[in-house]
Formats: C-alpha cells, sequence, structure tokens
C-alpha cells in the first residue's frame, strides 16, 4: 500500500482545509512541471500531490476516505484526476486565492462579445463660494467613442471581422509541455478571436476614433477638495456594440481669504474695534450664505467665539446645513491723534480712581514692597535677638 493522502501532503489526519491548501500550495510550486522540465519524479509527485488535494479540500470524499480509504472512493465513483483539466482546476482555485484573480475553473470570454467602454477622469477647480452654492459647468472632454462609420466593430461597411486562423476564433493558443497544457494569448489577434481583412477607413480598424465632446455637468453644494462625480455613459465608447464607459469627475476646491472649512462648520476671524468690544453692539457678519446679525455682549475680549447656527456648510445628503463659529479679534487702534490720547489717559486716570487709586500694577507693587519691608523687619529681629 502507498502513502497516504495525508502523508503526501505531510499533514495529519486533524488538519484544517486551510492546512490542506497550504500545504498543497507548498508541493504544487516545488515540483510544477514549468520548474522541473523533463523530470518524471517531479511531476509524478505533483500529480500525487493535486490527486490528494483533491479529495481532502472535498469534505465528502474526505469524508469517505477517512472511513472507508481509497476502496470506498473508488465505488463511491471516484477515478481520480485523470487529465490535466482536472488538475488545472485546482490550481486554478488554489492560486487564484494566492494571486487574487478569483477561483475555480476559468471561464472562456467570448472574443466577439461586445466589449464596454473604458471609464475617464476629468479634475475640475472651482472657487470656495462655487463649492457652498453649486454651480453648473461645461467642460470639453476629448475622448474615444465608438466609431460611427462601422459602428465599433472596426470592419469597413459592407464587410465583416474574420475567425482568426491561429486561434480558430479562440483568442488564446495553446501549448502542451509534458502532461500539462498552457494557453497564452493569441498573438495575431491579440485574444479578439477575430481579425479585420477590410479595416474601417475612419477609425484604422480600432472601432473608436478621438473625438471632442462638451458636456455639461452640475455641481452640487456642499462638495469640498476630493469628492468625486460619476457621469454615466460619458467615458469612452464601447466596441462591438458595447456600452460607454462613465466619466468621473474629480473636484478640486480653491481656498477662501477668510473663511475657513471643517466639514460642515464655517470658521470666521471678525475684527471688532475696542470701542464696539469694550461697550457692546450688534454687527453684520459675513457669511457664505449673506449676512448675518451677531450681538456682541459689552466687555468681549479677543479670542472669544460666538455660533451662528445653520450658517455652515450645506449637506451633500440633503440634511441641512452646519454650523458657522465668529471667533471675535479685537482691534487696537494706532495713528491716535493727541485729542485721542487724552481722552485715552483720562480714561485711564478714571479707571483707576474707581479701582481706589489701586489698579493691577499698583497693587502688584505695593504687595513687593510690603514683602520687602515685612523681611527687613525679620531680619533686624533677629539681629537684636
Amino acid at each position: 500500500m502507498g502513502k497516504s493522502y495525508y502523508e503526501i501532503l505531510g499533514i495529519g489526519k486533524d488538519a484544517s482545509a486551510e492546512a490542506v491548501k497550504k500545504a498543497y500550495r507548498k508541493l504544487a510550486m516545488k515540483y510544477h512541471p514549468d520548474r522541473n522540465q523533463g523530470d518524471a519524479e517531479a511531476e509524478e509527485k505533483f500529480k500525487e500531490a493535486a490527486e490528494a488535494y483533491e479529495v481532502l479540500c472535498d469534505a465528502q470524499k474526505r469524508r469517505i476516505y477517512d472511513t472507508y480509504g481509497e476502496e470506498g472512493l473508488r465505488r463511491s465513483g471516484y477515478t481520480g484526476p485523470g487529465n490535466s483539466e482536472d488538475i488545472f482546476a485546482h490550481i486554478n482555485d488554489l492560486f487564484g486565492d494566492l494571486f487574487g484573480f478569483g477561483g475555480g475553473r476559468s471561464r472562456r470570454r467570448d472574443p466577439s462579445a461586445p466589449v464596454q467602454g473604458e471609464d475617464l477622469r476629468y479634475d475640475i477647480r472651482i472657487s470656495f463660494l462655487e463649492a457652498m452654492h453649486g454651480v453648473d459647468r461645461q467642460v470639453e472632454v476629448t475622448k474615444r467613442e465608438t466609431c460611427w462609420t462601422c459602428e465599433g466593430s472596426g470592419a469597413r461597411p459592407g464587410h465583416r471581422p474574420q475567425t482568426c486562423p491561429t486561434c480558430q476564433g479562440r483568442g488564446q493558443v495553446v501549448h502542451s509541455q509534458g502532461f500539462l497544457q498552457v494557453s497564452t494569448t493569441c498573438p495575431r489577434c491579440h485574444g479578439a478571436g477575430q481579425v479585420i481583412t477590410e479595416p474601417c477607413i475612419d477609425c484604422q480598424g480600432e472601432g473608436l476614433v478621438n473625438r471632442s465632446k462638451k458636456v455639461n455637468m452640475h455641481i452640487p453644494a456642499g462638495v469640498d477638495t476630493g469628492s468625486r462625480m460619476r457621469l454615466a455613459g460619458e467615458g469612452e465608447g464601447g466596441r462591438r456594440g458595447g456600452s460607454s464607459g462613465d466619466l468621473y469627475v474629480v473636484i478640486h476646491v480653491d481656498e477662501h481669504e477668510y473663511f475657513q472649512r471643517d466639514g460642515q462648520m464655517i470658521y470666521l476671524r471678525l475684527p471688532v474695534s475696542m470701542v464696539r468690544a469694550t461697550l457692546g453692539d450688534e454687527v453684520d457678519v459675513p457669511t457664505i450664505h449673506g449676512t448675518a446679525k451677531l450681538k456682541i455682549p459689552a466687555g468681549t475680549q479677543s479670542g472669544a467665539h460666538f455660533t451662528l447656527r445653520k450658517e455652515g456648510v450645506p449637506s451633500l445628503r440633503g440634511g441641512g446645513k452646519g454650523d458657522m463659529v465668529v471667533e471675535i479679534q479685537v482691534l487696537t487702534p494706532v495713528k491716535l491723534t493727541k485729542e485721542q490720547k487724552e481722552l485715552l489717559h483720562r480714561f485711564e486716570e478714571l479707571s483707576e480712581e474707581q479701582e481706589d487709586g489701586e489698579g493691577f500694577f499698583a497693587r502688584l507693587f505695593h504687595g513687593h514692597r510690603g514683602k520687602q519691608k515685612k523681611k527687613s523687619e525679620d531680619q533686624e529681629k533677629v539681629a537684636n535677638a
């Protein structure tokens, strides 16, 4: 009796499905005929590993094998992989997961099937306020469109593409290497399965021609840099009756001189005169939607924040508007006249009188002198003791 399937893969009977796959992957890469050309022993080990994997990766076959052995498999109708197609079915399952192109048996694409056009990208720049309110734009896009003369077939009117004599319309040619058969793209028709003997004079057999087209678009309010819009059917044209691709418009928004945006929030630094900040006032505040009234309380300091509700960025999903935060920046007067300076000096004097002649600096220095006097008195007591 030969090695068991578990011994062939080098795993235990309690190995998980993932462990079975991992062990087979290692052996398949090691003994693959492409890496061991002319090595009959490697070819045989490759076949053994493929058969072991086929049984152990199938839960029902593995259960029969664990219970009744190879005899039980034969009685259930299993005769082994038998041919290279079955072996490659498992290789596709395995290496499809590894390289990310999907598992299962490969399906041959119909070379005469319609081909959808490619998607395109267009970058557009708009102003800050255009992004806040939305804007209509017309842009000119140069792209490849379906040829009107041949309707995308690539053949001159009155003629049709012919079946490729090299691949017989399959789009693939098969090369044999030992018991393996490797398919590659046909070098003559490049996978199309057809050749054009009488090409269209307008598209030279491509089925596509370069054209410029003006495209209208509406950019909704609330977009930001990086926002994308999809314009269906405005990409490149299809071939052989295929539909057009899509046009993806990528938005770039210019910065504003005064407004700053963070999501749906708008921020603004508002300069306010010293008098208004001191006495309080109601002022007009510019917003992205116009102007709004803001009541500034008396005694407002620089850096104070006030929120204006619903004066922010509109939601792209129709969920209303964000808020606007206004930061107060109290302006210090400059280039004062003599009269203004005298008034400010008089204002400072009145402020000190209001504090009983002891302002901040007076209290500061008075406290300092008091501490110095007490220190001297303490030193004198120590000296006299």
